[in-house]
């Protein structure tokens, strides 16, 4: 009888360590999070699932063309591309990016620009214009969606502070003929 003892309170300590340990990775270290919407096409798909990194922002800053997930203004959760670091002037003209003058590639973006044929895919825009700024404010991000028609993003609301970025988002495990290591640039 004791040797039935023991062994259902060993099942049920290890079971309680799996659960408390599961807890523990979900809510400090990776989350899942599902795409709501088109506003990363063609990178992201609707319903796509991710995994949210949450470590890669404890230990290390947002790089530029990141892949973030934060808490938006609306109280809904974001996923968006990082387009501008703190200090850096943003710009768009015919079509292309430039920080700080100095012209970027977005290769992610070559597949819908081949589609628009009224005009460019990004409409021209200056940092004042959007922000009020002329650079991105210390502690925010200046953050776009790939889908550059259908984005709401801080060309609308403006800045994220860095507090409110959950994390980065590379990987999607499902639909499972998806499943992949999204490219960032």
């Amino acid at each position: 009888m004791t040797k039935k003892k023991n062994e259902l309170w060993e099942w049920t300590k290890a079971l309680l360590i799996a659960v408390v340990l599961a807890g523990v990775i979900r809510y400090f270290l990776f989350a899942p999070i599902v795409v709501d919407g088109l506003s990363m096409m063609p990178t992201l798909h609707d319903q796509d699932r991710m995994i949210v990194n949450k470590l890669s922002y404890e230990i290390g800053k947002p790089k530029r063309f990141d892949i973030i997930v934060f808490h938006a203004p609306e109280g809904k959760d974001y996923i968006k591309r990082v387009i501008g670091l703190p200090g850096d002037r943003i710009e768009y003209k015919n079509d292309t990016l430039y920080v700080n003058g100095k012209a970027y590639k977005e290769p992610y973006l070559d597949q819908y620009k081949k589609q628009v044929v009224d005009g460019p895919l990004t409409d021209p825009f200056t940092l004042k214009e959007k922000i009020g700024r002329d650079t991105v404010p210390q502690g925010q991000l200046f953050v776009m969606g790939d889908n550059r028609r259908f984005s709401k993003d801080s060309r609308h609301i403006g800045t994220i502070p860095l507090s409110k970025v959950i994390g980065k988002a590379s990987v999607v495990y499902w639909p499972l003929k998806d499943a992949r290591i999204v490219k960032l640039n």
